[in-house]
């Protein structure tokens, strides 16, 4: 529950459309509702502009479906990432005569999604930039985000330093964009590049991708904590998540 959402819920209440009993219920899980094996902060999106997010990775498909259910009760946007068709499969078998809309699967961001609300929407447009196909997983997770949470999305693949003719024909996309997030691995060149093109904000995103002195990704986390370019910053290995919620953010100021 936003902001958007408990300004509605006072307002009927006010015009006598809702009974105050019904609003108390629907405010009773304030601050967080308990079903056992999790808390969920449903008010969350109030205190920081971004809702609860369901990290499905550790977690069974029935946990995931339950947490998505109750979460998609509570009337926002839900968001399940790191997650399988599995879990996806579940979440739909407890929404068999939802006459609303149904949750989405994105296969290679390996994420699950309900759209109910119309979000906060961005000032300007994200791109979301991605060295090779192989950052594809990442790079998709920030993109399905980003566009949950209201924000206009280009996606720039396979641009890598190795042919950088390539990033080059994109350069009216990158120039045109409010945040740019980076995503790359090997040796975590592309985010520098791309800080050298713009004058944005990027936000780089390491990935767990190349050979063995790539240590899963640190050599390319290293890489671009030691960027020359000063717009740039730096998220986890693999965050395509956590870029977008920061790109988000960046974008409503």
């Amino acid at each position: 529950m936003d902001r958007a959402h408990i300004e509605a819920l006072l307002n009927e209440v006010r015009e006598g459309r809702m009974a105050v009993n019904e609003a108390v219920d629907r405010l009773k899980d304030l601050p967080f509702e308990d079903i056992g094996f999790a808390k969920l902060d449903h008010h969350r999106a109030l205190r920081t502009g971004m809702p609860e997010v369901i990290f499905a990775s550790g977690k069974t498909a029935a946990q995931v479906a339950t947490i998505f259910a109750r979460m998609a009760k509570a009337g926002g946007n839900v968001l399940a990432t790191r997650a399988t068709r599995e879990m996806y499969e579940a979440v739909q078998a407890l929404e068999p005569n939802s006459q609303g809309p149904r949750a989405e699967f994105h296969e290679t961001a390996r994420a699950i999604t309900l759209t109910q609300s119309a979000a906060t929407p961005g000032k300007g447009s994200i791109a979301v930039v991605c060295a090779g196909t192989s950052d594809l997983p990442v790079a998709e997770e920030a993109v399905v985000t980003a566009r949950l949470m209201g924000n206009t999305v280009e996606l720039i693949a396979d641009v890598g330093v190795a042919g950088i003719h390539r990033l080059l024909a994109q350069k009216q996309g990158l120039q045109s964009a409010r945040v740019l997030i980076v995503c790359a691995g090997m040796e975590g060149a592309l985010p520098t590049v791309v800080g050298g093109l713009v004058n944005a904000p990027v936000i780089a995103v390491p990935t767990s991708v190349g050979y063995g002195a790539s240590f899963g990704g640190i050599a390319a986390l290293l890489g671009m904590l030691n960027t020359c370019s000063p717009n740039v910053s730096v998220v986890n290995i693999d965050n395509g998540f956590g870029a977008a919620c920061i790109a988000s953010l960046i974008n409503r100021l």
